[in-house]
């Protein structure tokens, strides 16, 4: 799935898309997505200015949007409804993420009921977990 696709599912933009590409994608499933962390980020100017790290709920949004993009592909769901984070459960951070890194966002179907869907996810850099967490949303139009 390339940004075009992922732009089309999702209504976040620059500067706050944070997946760049789809890997793999099993509807109902699992997805595999990828943020390229970048030093020209606009949170590496606060965050911090002599050690950028990028911040932990910005990996949690980026496992949250890839969520997004697993529950739209994978139900039908109405082009006007909007993917909304209602949940996470038991976040953890292993190791920083910093500007070079590649982050890979896995996230798994657990359970999906009605509107509801739970989720677990992971990211990793090189092979190393940097987050996992439990997430729950929900696409609603409101």
């Amino acid at each position: 799935m390339d940004i075009h696709k992922i732009q089309s599912l999702l209504p976040h933009r620059y500067p706050f898309l944070l997946v760049d590409r789809v890997l793999e994608c099993n509807p109902g499933e699992r997805l595999l997505a990828v943020k390229n962390v970048s030093i020209n980020e606009p949170f590496f100017q606060g965050h911090f200015p002599s050690k950028p790290v990028m911040p932990g709920v910005l990996i949690i949004e980026a496992m949250a949007q890839a969520t997004g993009l697993l529950a739209m592909e994978s139900a039908d769901v109405p082009q006007e409804a909007i993917y909304y984070l209602v949940g996470v459960d038991n976040a953890r951070f292993k190791r920083p993420v910093v500007p070079g890194d590649q982050l890979l966002v896995e996230v798994q179907v657990r359970k999906h009921k009605r509107d509801i869907w739970v989720f677990a996810a992971e990211a990793t850099v090189e092979g190393a977990l940097a987050a996992s967490a439990d997430i729950m949303c929900t696409a609603r139009i409101l």
